[in-house]
């Protein structure tokens, strides 16, 4: 080993830790599946990358990939490592962007974490008005109807359908937003509107395809939900909205997404539903300027968009 991976071979054998560049190239080698993508991925060279796996693997003592005919296969003790890496990962990106935030000018990162339809369809009218009046202002959107660890700094606001229940955080009810069967116009017009719950047998019905716990919730509130009586099924929350604004059939919307988008709500008193609405952020954060206007201007456009339907 020579030059640079000869550096990084003498400092681990004078017991420092493993640096973040070196778990930050295993990272990209997992994801990539070789070193090559990994290089690609980081804008270094595949030398490089290959001379951080071998300095990281000689530092822990254990082999971490092994070649295959698809590329580098992660060994057991990889995969073991990669939740920690990921954890690293997140960390390193939460101390970038609280570093950006001390400065006179607001400007800076927020990564903001919603679920799909939020995410595309109600916050990129909160976020552009914001991001004019502050030009600096850089905000990442992770779309995702996983629940961000916002202890791990995965994300620094969340927007969430269940309560927060971390003690950690800074959690603010915003309301309720109501979910109903709805329909196209143009659908209703080819077919009719159905009037009863029994009617929905003789009408084309959108509907997962997986069952979730949202779905065990509404067939707990007695409107019974069942895979085979859907004609088109996808568990894409964007794709269902996709479908009804298509006029593909009936199928359950967010009521101000309904009007938003000239949708017809269908049986009203027969599946009325609300989810509740946080936002949340982590405490560490309630100094961060940037971070705090971010938070109170999605509280106030979610509370528009939840009135938007009254």
């Amino acid at each position: 080993m020579q030059g640079r991976g000869l550096a990084i071979h003498l400092r681990m054998g004078e017991n420092v830790a493993p640096s973040w560049d070196l778990y930050r190239s295993f990272l990209a080698v997992l994801r990539g599946g070789s070193l090559s993508a990994a290089a690609r991925a980081l804008g270094l060279t595949q030398p490089t990358v290959g001379r951080h796996i071998e300095a990281l693997e000689q530092a822990l003592g254990l082999p971490l990939f092994t070649r295959s005919l698809h590329g580098l296969a992660p060994t057991e003790a990889a995969l073991g490592l990669r939740p920690d890496a990921e954890a690293m990962e997140a960390a390193a990106a939460a101390l970038r962007r609280s570093a950006s935030g001390h400065g006179e000018e607001l400007r800076g990162t927020v990564r903001i974490t919603a679920s799909e339809v939020v995410g595309a369809e109600v916050l990129p009218a909160i976020l552009a008005p914001l991001q004019q009046r502050h030009g600096g202002l850089v905000i990442e959107l992770a779309l995702s109807n996983r629940v961000e660890d916002l202890l791990r700094r995965e994300s620094d606001i969340a927007v969430r359908m269940v309560r927060p229940t971390q003690g950690a955080l800074l959690a603010r009810r915003i309301g309720e937003v109501d979910l109903g069967l709805h329909a196209h116009p143009q659908y209703l017009e080819r077919r009719g509107t159905p009037a009863t719950l029994e009617d929905l047998a003789g009408h084309q019905v959108i509907g997962f395809d997986h069952e979730s716990a949202f779905i065990r919730e509404v067939r707990a509130k007695g409107f019974p939900l069942s895979r085979d009586m859907f004609s088109l099924r996808t568990d894409n929350d964007l794709a269902q909205l996709a479908t009804l604004r298509a006029g593909c059939g009936i199928g359950i919307c967010q009521v101000p997404l309904g009007v938003r988008s000239g949708l017809v709500r269908v049986l009203p008193t027969v599946l009325r539903l609300k989810l509740p609405v946080w936002l949340a952020m982590h405490g560490d954060l309630r100094n961060n300027r940037r971070c705090r206007l971010v938070f109170n201007a999605l509280a106030q456009g979610l509370g528009e968009y939840l009135d938007s339907a009254a």
